[in-house]
């Protein structure tokens, strides 16, 4: 049963709040996302849950599942992997390529260079196979983490999102949420992957020239702070690109897909980037760690325990805009016991005129242990006679 606790924001409400609907943005772009990922508000959605072919947009579902594999202690940056005669003859010219060449061994930390900077084809199927064996039983994984990151309406069919009758589909606000997961999930090695400006494949190789590519992340060098992700385009999905930028230690993700063009797409994101950090800025609610209210627990050593912030915790508003502040705690409840202090239990919803919702996570203070059976027994029957 979901449960709400009303929490008072007194100290940010202002007398008379201004009655200004959110921002909007007028854009060309059939599909576009824009969510606020210091405070998870969702400044802007056009057909956002619209299911769609990602291109090479897919490819940033690779990198996080050899990010995820990295971390684990899985897979290692400097790991070789050769390339399969089989995947250079159907790769090595369908579309973006790192140029691998037949029996080279690029390591790991090559293949990522050559997939986020590169959006090489080829070099996503040689990781895959390397990985898994073959490039299905990489889809396999790319599905699997898909589904525990809570990517609810997309589906892999391949691991470098080549068009495949429709077998590989994303809306834009998964693709956000994929981008989301990577920047916080994988802090080092998204900063040392998503933002080269080029990267050159074949220097030392010793057949022909090495080749440079540049990075065409449409936002590098033009947005203070633009650090990645990934563009794409094929026929079928036209122009699109899943974006993040980092201005004074506030982080917007956006997405924008279905572009005629590849100039169009470069200033659409440009705009819809720069859109997002102008018209729209942040307000600190609750210090981290400070306690916000408290929770009832089930079958535990506590019935209730208190909820903290995790970080400092922030909304997003139209630039300008000092709304007075509502604010609930919700969660599925009683929490049942057997968790950690620092466990996800509760989220704070922070509400306002001419303002997007805005869901805030809470933690646990303290770990609650799950209680014996007599502490069990007692717990119920307080609760049947209304004690507890």
């Amino acid at each position: 049963m979901k449960k709400l606790a009303a929490i008072s924001f007194l100290a940010l409400a202002i007398a008379a709040p201004l009655q200004a609907a959110g921002p909007d943005f007028p854009t060309p772009a059939p599909i576009a996302y824009m969510e606020d990922m210091s405070s998870g508000a969702v400044l802007f959605a056009k057909d956002a849950d619209r299911r769609m072919p990602p291109a090479s947009m897919a490819k940033m579902m690779t990198v996080y599942v050899a990010f995820d594999l990295i971390k684990k202690g899985e897979l290692k940056l400097d790991q070789k992997i050769e390339v399969r005669p089989e995947t250079w003859k159907k790769w090595h010219s369908q579309g973006s390529t790192m140029f691998l060449g037949v029996g080279e061994q690029p390591t790991v930390a090559d293949l990522l260079k050559g997939i986020v900077t590169l959006s090489g084809n080829d070099a996503c199927v040689v990781l895959a196979e390397g990985i898994a064996g073959t490039e299905e039983g990489f889809v396999n994984l790319m599905n699997d983490r898909a589904k525990k990151i809570g990517l609810a309406n997309s589906h892999f069919g391949t691991s470098n999102g080549w068009p495949d009758e429709g077998r590989t589909y994303v809306t834009a606000r998964d693709l956000a949420h994929l981008a989301a997961a990577t920047i916080r999930e994988f802090p080092d090695l998204y900063k040392s992957f998503y933002s080269l400006p080029s990267f050159t494949w074949g220097k030392t190789l010793g057949a022909g020239a090495a080749i440079e590519q540049g990075n065409r992340d449409p936002l590098l060098g033009k947005v203070p702070g633009a650090d990645g992700l990934k563009t794409g385009h094929t026929e079928e999905a036209g122009y699109g690109f899943t974006g993040s930028a980092e201005q004074n230690g506030r982080r917007l993700v956006m997405v924008v897909a279905g572009l005629d063009s590849y100039s169009g797409r470069a200033d659409e994101s440009v705009r819809f980037m720069r859109w997002g950090f102008a018209a729209w800025s942040t307000k600190p609610v609750v210090k981290k760690d400070r306690t916000v209210g408290t929770v009832d627990v089930q079958g535990g050593t506590a019935n209730k325990v208190a909820v903290v912030a995790p970080r400092d915790l922030n909304i997003t508003l139209p630039s300008g805009l000092s709304p007075k502040l509502a604010g609930k705690i919700v969660y599925q409840g009683p929490v049942k016991a057997g968790f950690k202090k620092g466990d996800h239990v509760a989220d704070l919803i922070i509400e306002g005129e001419g303002m997007p919702q805005q869901v805030l996570p809470l933690v646990a203070a303290e770990d609650v242990g799950q209680a014996g059976f007599f502490g069990r027994a007692w717990a119920g029957l307080m609760s049947l006679l209304h004690l507890a």
